[in-house]
């Protein structure tokens, strides 16, 4: 999976939580979570446990708090599904 496929996956789980879809149409890594697509903070969380969900990973509170942007989700899960990592032990 790449980081192509999380960002779509990503916008496709927010797409549910946002009250003005025309914002996410316009949408990339750099769009606010909470102030350009207007979600609130506790539909965050929720955006947050469908993250867990979907891509099978654990999200810890503290890093939770540091995913503000589409980016930040879209690196967090790349990070924690090891996107873009060397596969095996170095010979």
């Amino acid at each position: 999976m790449g980081k192509q496929s999380i960002f779509d996956d990503v916008l496709a789980i927010i797409k549910n939580y946002v009250k003005e879809p025309d914002r996410l149409a316009a949408a990339g890594m750099g769009t606010s979570i909470i102030d350009d697509l207007k979600v609130n903070s506790a539909r965050l969380v929720d955006i947050i446990i469908q993250f867990e969900d979907s891509f099978d990973i654990e999200i810890d509170d503290d890093d939770a708090d540091g995913i503000r942007t589409i980016g930040d989700a879209v690196e967090y899960i790349s990070g924690k599904l090891q996107i873009d990592k060397p596969i095996g032990k170095a010979v």
